[in-house]
């Protein structure tokens, strides 16, 4: 007997976590959601994927290349978008070359984020409010650190983000495509806390799942499924197969209870999912 969407979203519960809140999300909007929906969360590395939205959008404007050089010598928009630049996970010491491996980097997206502030003039947390937070209507949001993993806000915000990755307006639907597409293909890496994979696929900012074993999303979820976790125990994942995104909050710090809990939980809710919408 298939579990009802609600109570599939309710295993949140058991999770071990003081605060958390998920929801399944449509074109049309949320389609389900369980747990504190208004409370502030910090979204930890999920904000990668605003602050690259934040990049992709410069791009379309000509604000920014992608192949114009960036961060290390020989590395480019591009290359940090990708983790591919040769930075290692925090630092500004190149540990590779670019394009040689895929290190995943926070040290990147911040260098990032400063590069579209002096090339704006203005502060990195007014031009991400400009480009990604004001026009999705995330006005609970907030930066209050780093553009790797500064944002804080609100499940209903977080829904919003997820919704503009399945029917994509701040940014080309070619442009949303090719960032979540390989980018240098047949790297190898280290996804931190799950493992070494060869390749370690990854798109402009966005996690690619292919058919990485073992995995934070389900085995439910196809190939081209693509989003990104937080080490605050926070997820978001997007799959244009099921025309469906699912994203989660916690203040439970990423572990091993994760990749116990994440996998049996999408794939619960996929099919558990009856696409009715309530907002």
């Amino acid at each position: 007997m298939t579990t009802n969407l609600d109570d599939a979203l309710a295993a949140i519960d058991a999770w071990g976590a003081d605060h958390a809140a998920a929801a399944l999300v449509g074109p049309e909007g949320i389609l389900a959601r369980h747990g504190e929906g208004d409370r502030l969360f910090s979204w930890a590395s999920i904000t990668k994927l605003a602050t690259g939205l934040a990049i992709l959008s410069a791009v379309e404007d000509d604000v920014l290349q992608l192949d114009e050089a960036a961060g290390p010598p020989g590395s480019t928009v591009r290359h940090l978008l990708a983790h591919a630049s040769g930075l290692p996970f925090e630092g500004s010491t190149p540990i590779a070359g670019p394009g040689t491996r895929r290190i995943y980097s926070n040290g990147g997206f911040n260098v990032l984020g400063d590069l579209l502030a002096r090339r704006t003039a203005r502060p990195f947390e007014a031009v991400l409010t400009e480009r990604v937070l004001a026009p999705l209507g995330m006005s609970g949001t907030r930066l209050e650190g780093r553009p790797s993993e500064g944002l804080h806000g609100p499940l209903s915000d977080l829904a919003a983000l997820a919704r503009e990755l399945l029917r994509p307006t701040i940014v080309r639907p070619d442009t949303l495509a090719m960032a979540t597409s390989v980018a240098f293909a047949g790297l190898k890496g280290l996804l931190p806390g799950i493992g070494t994979f060869d390749p370690l696929d990854w798109g402009l900012g966005f996690e690619i799942r292919d058919g990485k074993v073992p995995h934070w999303t389900g085995t439910r979820n196809s190939p081209g499924t693509f989003g990104h976790f937080g080490g605050a125990g926070t997820f978001i994942w997007v799959d244009a197969a099921l025309d469906r995104a699912l994203v989660c909050l916690t203040d439970r710090e990423f572990g091993p209870w994760a990749l116990e809990a994440w996998p049996a939980f999408s794939d619960l809710v996929i099919a558990s999912s009856s696409g009715r919408a309530d907002a």
